[in-house]
């Protein structure tokens, strides 16, 4: 049973940041050109990771579902409503909603606080995709369900949380027939803050997590919260995109050591993250996850760049072998 569980929650990380990425391949014509082949390379060069973990998670021993299971769905699904309520209806707008929602439980639930983290993305969700708390209960639920199934899959990328969350928004505006929120492309000449104010909230997240002693989901949304309360004031006409850019880079910091092994491999993955914003700001728009979905593309497609070498020697050396 618990086999076809975890290929569901495996092909579910893989299908939706494939949806974000084709949905920026086939963006508006206001979309600078350069920037189509961006999610196109990001794709080809995670699929070297994809293809080993797969692999590796045939390997993997399950023993089912248990309890704990089911309080982690629940606490996706309830931080998802709370998050939206705090975000929409208190005012206080996504980023923030989702930074301070995942400290507190960071800090005062941490056994829960990876899918109570998850969860705070689905809130995200913007209210023109989700006008109401129902349809967010629905996708937080889903997302919930898929956290589970997901168990083993890509552990330590950074972004996976998101991913979880995107899959349960883009499957709930299937399900309900709803349409995604108006969106146009990122003006060209923001690229290199976007890129840089990426970099370094990526490598400031590590640096919360292995000098701060900080959790993956505390560093995060330590990050993001500071982003969303200093940036819009300090950078008026371009502060609300740079808190989202910083807190969507900062789960790319979430990343273990052995998927991202060194700083300046964050730093990279961190960049990376920010061309993929770039390029994938008129896709989904509106769907929660949608920023931790493109930092888990990124962490992906870099992991899969420094892998390829030795896949290719791998190849290589049998082709030789059987020859």
């Amino acid at each position: 049973m618990y086999g076809p569980i975890r290929l569901a929650g495996y092909l579910a990380l893989l299908v939706t940041p494939a949806a974000l990425l084709l949905g920026a391949v086939r963006a508006p014509p206001d979309l600078h050109a350069g920037a189509v082949w961006v999610p196109l390379g990001v794709g080809l060069a995670g699929t070297v990771v994809a293809a080993t973990e797969r692999r590796r998670l045939s390997r993997l021993e399950g023993s089912g579902l248990a309890r704990a299971d089911a309080v982690n769905a629940l606490a996706v699904a309830a931080a998802a409503v709370v998050t939206y309520v705090l975000s929409v209806r208190a005012g206080l707008g996504p980023v923030v909603a989702a930074a301070a929602v995942g400290l507190l439980v960071g800090v005062g639930l941490p056994r829960i606080d990876g899918p109570a983290y998850c969860g705070t993305f689905v809130g995200m969700a913007s209210p023109a995709v989700f006008p109401s708390l129902e349809p967010v209960a629905v996708a937080g639920v889903i997302a919930g369900l898929a956290f589970v199934a997901t168990a083993g899959s890509f552990d330590g990328f950074g972004g996976k949380y998101g991913t979880i969350a995107l899959f349960g928004c883009i499957t709930t505006v299937a399900l309900l027939d709803v349409d995604y929120a108006a969106a146009s492309a990122l003006e060209p000449r923001l690229a290199p803050a976007v890129v840089l104010v990426a970099g370094v909230a990526a490598v400031a997240t590590v640096a919360l997590r292995t000098r701060g002693g900080a959790s993956s989901v505390v560093a995060s949304a330590a990050v993001g919260l500071v982003a969303g309360i200093a940036f819009p004031p300090l950078f008026p006409s371009l502060g609300s995109t740079l808190a989202v850019v910083a807190f969507c880079a900062s789960f790319v910091g979430m990343s273990g050591d052995e998927r991202l092994a060194t700083t300046g491999q964050v730093a990279a993955a961190g960049c990376l993250c920010g061309l993929v914003y770039f390029a994938v700001a008129p896709s989904l728009s509106g769907a929660g996850g949608k920023l931790g979905t493109t930092a888990f593309a990124s962490c992906l497609a870099v992991a899969g760049t420094l892998r390829l070498p030795a896949v290719v020697r791998s190849r290589l050396g049998r082709t030789a072998s059987s020859g």
